[in-house]
């Protein structure tokens, strides 16, 4: 296969050189433990990819792999067509540089002005004054903080300190921005504010977003894709809209639960796996299916062979996602079988629950 060298010399692969980040079976331990456990995934140029997991999970290691504060065991971690694993610390130096980071507490340095907090990586660096405090004006604007470019950070709230963060991120205009549990400690309104922020930077200025969370929240507002990691492996990756409709791994389900339909808990707590009246059954759609006439399709082919418990449709990057549980008559299996088999036929995923031992 041939290669293709750029202006700045890197030799990259067909294809390659619109990856921004690329990482390949990506080993990391602490003593006998696994922090990292073979991980590879990309990230393309002008995506926002949400990694999540639990607590644990390996979310920090593979972040703090990814701007060379850690060092992986083994496997490639490739930040614009260059492999920085075994880089020397002199030769990550210009590296960094290109990867912006925003934290869950800011860390903001209290003595210094937000404009000077915003211009510091600039400082750094040796820009001329001028020329850093003009870049830290323009990133005040574009965060709507204009107004406090001489205010303190003790004057800020937690959204406004969020945003200063933001702005010192892109000072020295980043081809990635990692984002480590950004939105952890605001409450809900700045939360969707902030992530309404990150969007809009990554549509004005291309900017790739790598964004590591715990919260499916987070993910489903603003990410094209997700990959959930567990246990230091990547479980499960694809378009959120696909992951939220269609969760295959475990630890997905109940990461999801709280913005998913669940059954409902008194319902949920009378299943058994054999007698009672009626089956349970969870029924998943996405795409154009999720839209369709499924219910009244099934009705008319079925009569009387099944009622709605619960459930619901989301919008999920513009596409429908939906899950609904529905009752299906356990005294005739043969019945049960055949809502089962015509749901299957239009493309959604069915389970069986269990039985309701206690509706009439």
């Amino acid at each position: 296969m041939n290669s293709i060298v750029s202006a700045s010399g890197i030799e990259t692969r067909p294809g390659e050189a619109e990856e921004v980040v690329r990482l390949k079976d990506v080993r990391r331990k602490f003593g006998v433990t696994a922090a990292l456990d073979g991980v590879s995934l990309s990230v393309k140029k002008g995506e926002i990819l949400g990694i999540i997991g639990r607590s644990g999970a390996g979310k920090s290691t593979l972040i703090r792999c990814l701007n060379g504060l850690e060092r992986a065991d083994s496997g490639e971690i490739v930040i614009e067509g260059r492999n920085i694993a075994g880089l020397a610390e002199q030769e990550l130096q210009p590296l960094r540089r290109r990867i912006g980071m925003i934290f869950q507490h800011f860390n903001l340095l209290s003595a210094k002005t937000v404009e000077e907090n915003v211009a510091l990586p600039l400082k750094i660096e040796g820009v001329a004054k001028a020329e850093r405090l003009k870049r830290a004006q323009e990133l005040l604007e574009l965060v709507g903080l204009s107004d406090k470019a001489r205010a303190y950070p003790s004057s800020l709230s937690g959204g406004q300190k969020q945003r200063v963060g933001i702005a010192r991120a892109l000072a020295a205009r980043p081809a990635l921005l990692l984002s480590d549990e950004a939105t952890s400690a605001l409450d809900p309104e700045t939360t969707r504010s902030i992530l309404a922020l990150l969007k809009d930077i990554n549509r004005k200025l291309g900017l790739t977003i790598l964004l590591i969370t715990h919260e499916m929240e987070v993910v489903r507002s603003i990410a094209d894709r997700v990959a959930v990691i567990d246990a230091g492996r990547i479980v499960e990756e694809g378009q959120v809209w696909s992951i939220f409709g269609d969760p295959q791994a475990a630890i997905t389900k109940s990461l999801l639960g709280g913005i998913r339909p669940q059954l409902p808990a008194h319902i949920a707590a009378r299943l058994s796996q054999k007698g009672g009246t009626e089956a349970i059954l969870s029924v998943d759609l996405s795409g154009p299916e999720a839209q369709g006439a499924l219910f009244a399709d099934l009705s008319a082919a079925l009569p009387h062979s099944f009622r709605l418990v619960h459930g619901g449709i989301d919008h999920i990057q513009n596409q429908p996602v939906a899950r609904f549980f529905i009752a299906v008559p356990a005294r005739n299996p043969a019945l049960a079988e055949k809502v089962e088999q015509f749901l299957k036929a239009r493309s959604a995923r069915v389970e069986v629950l269990g039985y309701d031992t206690d509706h009439d």
